[in-house]
């Protein structure tokens, strides 16, 4: 059992948390503070400085030589037993609205197609994606000692490094696939470079409305476009640039579209990856990392105290932006009763049961069993919120994970 004191600082840890959101929801909703453009704002200087230089600075000062290998091998199976069954449901899901489409008017849209793989992110972020430093720390300090906090946040380094990029990867693809750039970048993107040009010379890239318009329509009508001068126009570079890949026709099923479209699309997802802050705060956090752990070295003062200054904003400004979306919508559980309790049923149910699963498979016991469950059953990570706002992708169900799963 936990002791009194343990609580106390579980609520010491959690009490800035909700100050925060509470003073965002009362800015927006009672003060009339802020606009739906500057909430936005905040929301994307969190995204595109704040949480990179939070994920640097707790990557950088890791030691990955001293991780648990059989820790994170338990919590990296269930996070990959979760999102391969969310994706044989999205494929499920959409052979079928692909058949109910063809056998009765033909038509369709794109949101349609791409709806189930906004789902599978969704419903992969609520159980999986856990709070482990602000709660889970000092939670599994008091439970266990303080050697368990250690092994806890070593699950932070996979988990930046490793699942949020693949989340943020997936973001950008269907931001990518509606023609669309995701904000989270510091500049706009094109679905592709200047200066591509198909066999015949004839310039494919006119403009971003253009590119648009053509993608759109090979996913609206897949078996019609695939065969038309345009697509073929549109799927020359995705031969050109990358050839076979299983994560594209795995893709291209879900989302109704052709492995070449759907190699493109995701060819320009990676492009727009390697230039997001997160990326490079998470891979050049590993790179010092691992060089100052072997040598010894630490970092200059100035520049922890710089990351340290910017950092410390993340979480605060992440719970108050979480604050101020609920402010703004109708109803202070937004996603709806129904899918807060499914919500919470993922949280807190299916991601333990899954972790307790995958970690007797790879014979976890004892204390480390008891830390991978317990870890698993810690509420949504707000930067979920966060990155869910910046694509436009479910922030309602993501708001109310982290405000009602961090009060539970």
């Amino acid at each position: 059992m936990i002791p009194g004191s343990a609580v106390y600082h579980v609520v010491e840890a959690m009490a800035p948390l909700y100050t925060a959101a509470v003073l965002g929801y009362a800015s927006v909703r009672w003060l009339r503070a802020f606009s739906d453009e500057q909430c936005a704002g905040i929301n994307h200087f969190v995204a595109l400085y704040a949480i990179p230089a939070l994920i640097f600075r707790m990557v950088a000062t890791s030691d990955p030589y001293g991780m648990n290998g059989r820790l994170i091998a338990a919590a990296t199976l269930q996070k990959a037993v979760i999102l391969l069954s969310l994706c044989a449901w999205a494929l499920l899901v959409s052979r079928y609205r692909r058949r109910r489409r063809h056998g009765g008017d033909g038509g369709g849209k794109a949101s349609d197609l791409a709806s189930p793989m906004k789902w599978v992110v969704t419903n992969f972020s609520a159980p999986t994606m856990s709070s482990t430093i602000i709660i889970g720390v000092p939670l599994l300090d008091g439970m266990y000692g303080t050697a368990s906090g250690s092994l806890v946040a070593q699950l932070v380094l996979m988990q930046v490094c490793i699942w949020y990029n693949i989340i943020i990867f997936l973001y950008e693809y269907m931001a990518a696939l509606d023609g669309g750039s995701a904000k989270i970048s510091p500049e706009p993107l094109a679905l592709v470079e200047n200066c591509t040009r198909d066999n015949e010379g004839s310039n494919i890239n006119d403009g971003v409305a253009e590119r648009s318009e053509i993608i759109m329509e090979v996913v609206v009508a897949p078996s019609t476009a695939r065969d038309s001068p345009v697509a073929a126009e549109a799927t020359t570079p995705a031969r050109e640039v990358m050839m076979s890949s299983a994560g594209a026709a795995m893709t291209a099923e879900v989302l109704g579209v052709s492995p070449s479209v759907s190699k493109y699309v995701i060819w320009t997802a990676g492009k727009k990856l390697l230039k997001i802050p997160n990326t490079y705060a998470s891979f050049l956090g590993l790179a010092w990392s691992l060089i100052a752990s072997k040598s010894g070295i630490k970092m200059p003062k100035i520049v922890d105290d710089s990351l340290l200054t910017i950092s410390t904003a993340a979480l605060g400004l992440s719970m108050f932006a979480s604050g101020t979306f609920i402010a703004r919508q109708k109803r202070f559980v937004p996603c709806g009763y129904g899918m807060a309790a499914i919500s919470m049923a993922l949280k807190f149910l299916v991601g333990p049961v899954v972790v307790l699963l995958t970690s007797v498979a790879i014979g976890l016991h004892g204390i480390l069993l008891r830390i991978a469950v317990v870890q698993a059953a810690l509420p949504l990570a707000v930067n979920s919120f966060v990155y869910a706002e910046e694509y436009k992708v479910h922030a309602d169900v993501m708001s109310t994970g982290v405000i009602l799963g961090t009060f539970i």
